[in-house]
């Protein structure tokens, strides 16, 4: 006697797959602002959830040993800025006067010179005044050398002038490095941000690298979540998605998938997914996500695939090795199953590909007509004799829940088209 059993035919329908996870709210930079030295807190600027600007001064440290330090650094700068001016205006000059003196010297000692060999040849004055003379004739060229190196010593490129601008250098240097250690001793704001958390108080002592303020920077907000890599082969970047926040759940908003972790955590076995909030021109302005706050929970719902109209099988109509070895996607390799079929009064099996697959249907590329009967009793063996009885159609669409873990209609049905 023929087995009576259920049955089932093609139907044409959309076919949505989607993904859902939970997400927190996560921002480009979270920095964590400690002094790199010892002291005492003098005024803390800012509370917890205080918006702040690049620069701004959020934490005094007691700083009057390095305020010292910059005022006697500025007075040696100062010292030795009037020091090189000195030498510019006054001993270049002065320099250079001697050396005009010496060369008037040097002249009107040669003129004594000669003047002398000409009376003691006429025997007017005796070989001492001569010898006198060519002496006065020495000291003057002396006189004249020492005059020019000094004038070289003070000019541009003179050595006088390289001292005086080598210390120049050195005490600007020295006002540098302490303006450079009295900074240290103001906690700054690295970026626009928001303040997350205060550690410390006025009058506190702080020691070095002990983290004080904890400072947001303002950026694109990111969406993480930690997703079972089961789900890898669906999610890809460019994805749509829709968030809630389980705080506002009556302001949904949608995002898009940015990236995946290019690795998979081995102890719980889930990758990273990080996901970017849409524009604005992609929501409606009353959509805004202005209520996201750092670590906020989400929960997201991301569109992995998707049929205007497809040929829908139920999934539990497919042999067990078959329903397990279905795809995610054919655009990942088309894949294989086999069903039973009422033909000619037996069960016979036909092998199938497949396609986009949910948790209750899959697509059928090819391998069945419209009007085939496919067989539902997962115990029937090929071969044996049966008489079919079709069940009535259902809409195998899905818009959620076909992973199990639908949070919504306003999500499940807030891809727009």
């Amino acid at each position: 006697m023929p087995a009576r059993t259920d049955a089932v035919s093609l139907a044409r329908a959309p076919l949505v797959r989607t993904v859902q996870f939970s997400a927190r709210v996560k921002t480009p930079a979270r920095v964590d602002l400690g002094a790199t030295l010892t002291a005492r807190v003098a005024k803390v600027r800012v509370q917890e959830g205080d918006a702040v600007r690049a620069g701004d001064a959020l934490v005094e440290l007691e700083a009057d040993e390095p305020r010292a330090a910059l005022a006697q650094a500025e007075a040696s700068w100062q010292q030795a800025r009037a020091r090189l001016e000195s030498q510019s205006a006054l001993s270049l000059p002065t320099a250079q006067a001697s050396l005009a003196q010496a060369d008037a010297n040097l002249q009107a000692a040669e003129r004594d010179l000669v003047r002398a060999q000409d009376l003691v040849a006429q025997k007017f004055y005796s070989q001492q005044k001569l010898d006198e003379a060519r002496r006065a004739v020495d000291v003057a060229r002396a006189l004249r050398a020492v005059a020019r190196v000094q004038t070289q010593a003070n000019g541009r490129t003179g050595a006088e002038r390289a001292n005086a601008q080598a210390q120049f250098e050195v005490a600007r240097a020295a006002v540098e490095a302490a303006r450079a250690k009295l900074g240290q001793y103001t906690l700054r704001a690295p970026g626009p941000g928001r303040v997350l958390v205060r550690s410390v108080e006025p009058g506190q002592i702080v020691q070095a690298g002990k983290a004080l303020l904890t400072v947001a920077v303002q950026g694109p907000l990111e969406l993480q979540a930690q997703v079972d890599e089961r789900f890898l082969a669906q999610l890809q970047p460019k994805q749509r998605a829709r968030v809630l926040a389980d705080a506002y759940p009556d302001r949904p908003f949608d995002a898009l998938v940015d990236r995946l972790a290019p690795s998979v955590n081995a102890q719980s076995g889930s990758v990273e997914v990080t996901l970017v909030v849409a524009g604005p021109s992609e929501r409606p302005p009353d959509t805004h996500p202005d209520f996201l706050r750092e670590d906020m929970t989400l929960s997201v719902e991301v569109l992995t695939g998707e049929r205007r109209e497809a040929r829908v099988l139920p999934l539990r109509a497919l042999r067990a090795t078959a329903a397990a070895a279905a795809p995610a996607d054919p655009r990942d390799g088309a894949a294989t199953g086999a069903v039973l079929v009422a033909e000619g009064g037996r069960a016979v099996v036909r092998e199938l590909k497949l396609g986009l697959r949910t948790l209750s249907d899959v697509e059928v590329l090819s391998g069945l007509q419209d009007d085939d009967l496919v067989l539902l009793d997962p115990t029937l063996a090929p071969g044996v004799r049966v008489r079919a009885r079709l069940l009535e159609a259902a809409s195998t669409a899905r818009k959620a829940g076909d992973t199990g873990e639908s949070f919504g209609n306003a999500v499940s049905q807030g891809f727009s088209r």
